[in-house]
């Protein structure tokens, strides 16, 4: 993504540098991994992050490993040119969708299989990308989740890790973990419970309830509700706006994450607890996974054929 070197900028490209560093980072203003589009604004120090998951708008394997990848280049590339991003934005190219969650195909086949350390390495790459994203990568940028549809399951955890939620009105979100006897088990109940208390988060993930961007604006979990079709705006807005004071800002999430840490080994623990309860579903439960998976696949049919 970054090109290292002295060698003048290609069409479409930015070159930084600063007196006295060397060598000269050239950043891309588009880049395209397999599953993921991002896109850098320099006029507005905004790095456009958006998932393009081949198949199912899940967090897959794939997925992770772009978003990880991403996160790698990202990290060098504000390192490299401090001040050239001030805010990392994570939305979707899939209309109507956000993303959807686990991969629930790959959870039915590793329970089968009795494949506890299988669900567990899924459940730990999760979670480190997620966990980057809650401490804005150690530097000093504000990550924003830009949500213009479905954020389910995964989808919702992610969304509770950034330090602003941007949300259109249409959006959509929820837990449905326990319709089949699960629990979200990378994040749900340590962002929750620490943002709106430890009862109503238990009572949201336990209830399946699927929540409109109003309400959960309504309870403090979205920041910025934005009319349908207008979230990029409403983002764009939101960092111009909060421009002349980005570093009290910043500071002011940096004091959340230290008053009220959300730790890796925590969020590793709690993927142990969630992989060790999935080995405990009986295949009535794994079938209702897979009519969700299912769905979903229908759902990503539709949009194909429309």
């Amino acid at each position: 993504m970054a090109y290292i070197g002295h060698v003048a900028p290609a069409k479409g490209q930015l070159a930084w540098g600063s007196a006295g560093v060397s060598p000269q980072v050239i950043l891309p203003s588009s880049v395209r991994y397999a599953n993921l589009q991002g896109e850098f604004d320099a006029s507005a120090a905004i790095w456009w992050a958006r998932m393009a998951p081949l198949g199912r708008p899940s967090f897959t394997d794939g997925l992770l490993s772009d978003i990880g990848q991403m996160h790698r280049d990202l990290t060098r590339m504000m390192e490299a040119a401090p001040g050239s991003v001030r805010h990392v934005v994570l939305g979707s190219s899939v209309p109507g969708i956000y993303n959807l969650g686990g991969d629930l195909a790959l959870f039915a086949r590793l329970i089968r299989a009795g494949d506890l350390e299988g669900l567990r390495h899924y459940g730990h790459v999760a979670v480190e990308a997620i966990h980057r994203n809650h401490t804005a990568f150690g530097l000093p940028v504000t990550t924003i989740a830009l949500i213009q549809g479905d954020a389910l399951g995964g989808g919702f955890e992610c969304a509770l890790a950034h330090d602003v939620i941007v949300a259109e009105r249409s959006a959509k979100f929820g837990l449905p973990e326990v319709l089949f006897n699960l629990f979200p088990g990378m994040g749900a109940y340590s962002f929750l419970s620490r943002r709106i208390g430890r009862v109503a988060a238990e009572r949201m993930i336990l209830s399946g309830t699927i929540y409109g961007a109003a309400e959960l604006h309504e309870m403090g979990l979205v920041d910025v509700l934005a009319e349908d079709g207008q979230g990029e705006q409403a983002v764009r807005d939101y960092t111009e706006r909060t421009g002349r004071r980005f570093n009290a800002h910043r500071a002011l999430f940096e004091t959340r994450r230290r008053v009220e840490p959300v730790t890796l080994h925590e969020l590793r623990h709690v993927v142990d607890g969630w992989a060790e309860a999935a080995l405990n579903l009986g295949e009535g439960d794994l079938r209702k996974m897979l009519r969700l998976a299912g769905a979903q696949d229908r759902r990503m049919a539709g949009l194909a054929s429309g």
